[in-house]
């Protein structure tokens, strides 16, 4: 079976925490955004916490109302959150973990033991046809877990993989295709995010039941030294290669 394009989503976050860092508009995620699709992005992701430390309730307002591109709203599974989602209108929600003293997300989602509300939360962005995706951890039992709530989509939670090295990364890249492979057997859409950068991009493309990886902080960073549009594209390139080498090898 041949491989689905693999499509890469742009987290813009960190250049709201930019921004937020003085205050004012500058600079502005939705440039920003405006720039990732002209780099070769596929879809904008935006994280609206809860105590708002980087994207906006307008930023959120603004994205939905200005840009093309499929937006996708990372959040927390509360009320507040599900009701601004249903405000709005993203083409897709991904729900995650949050606490309040965390950098960034932590972890992939305890969806063994979310319950009933996870399950609500799931059902109702769906009704709207929000296309709705779990971040987790890369475990078939939790794949399974997630499918049971409802979700058509996981994210793989790449952050383990991308921090280890040698023979642990070697573990946890397999980890994850396997992972990959289960979601995919069981009728899920597998994206995957978390930490990627240009050096650890790679294996990660190459896994072809993965169709989605979402990126921000790297390339926010990279940014700051050569342009946003540069780190794009060169991540977009990252991936298709990668991507084109494991075809090859698989059809070969």
């Amino acid at each position: 079976m041949a491989a689905e394009k693999l499509r890469l989503g742009v987290n813009i976050d960190h250049v709201a925490t930019i921004r937020n860092a003085r205050g004012g508009p500058h600079p502005d995620p939705v440039r920003a955004a405006r720039l990732a699709e002209a780099a070769g992005a596929d879809g904008i992701t935006a994280h609206l916490r809860e105590d708002r430390r980087h994207i906006s309730d307008d930023d959120i307002t603004r994205l939905c109302r200005d840009i093309r591109l499929p937006i996708n709203l990372e959040m927390a599974a509360t009320a507040e959150m599900v009701a601004i989602a249903l405000r709005h209108r993203p083409h897709a929600a991904c729900i995650v973990p949050e606490r309040r003293q965390e950098r960034t997300t932590e972890g992939g989602l305890d969806v063994r033991g979310g319950g009933a509300g996870l399950a609500e939360c799931v059902a109702a962005l769906g009704a709207a046809g929000i296309r709705v995706s779990l971040f987790i951890e890369a475990e078939p039992a939790v794949v399974d877990a997630a499918r049971a709530l409802g979700a058509p989509v996981v994210e793989l939670h790449t952050g383990r993989y991308c921090e280890a090295t040698g023979e642990a990364r070697r573990h946890e890249c397999a980890r994850l295709a396997t992972a990959a492979r289960h979601a995919r057997a069981i009728g899920l859409e597998c994206h995957a995010g978390h930490g990627l950068s240009f050096d650890s991009v790679g294996p990660i493309a190459a896994i072809p039941e993965i169709v989605e990886l979402n990126i921000g902080h790297f390339l926010v960073g990279e940014a700051t030294f050569g342009g946003l549009e540069s780190a794009i594209r060169r991540m977009r390139a990252l991936m298709d290669n990668a991507r084109a080498a494991a075809t090859g090898e698989r059809s070969a």
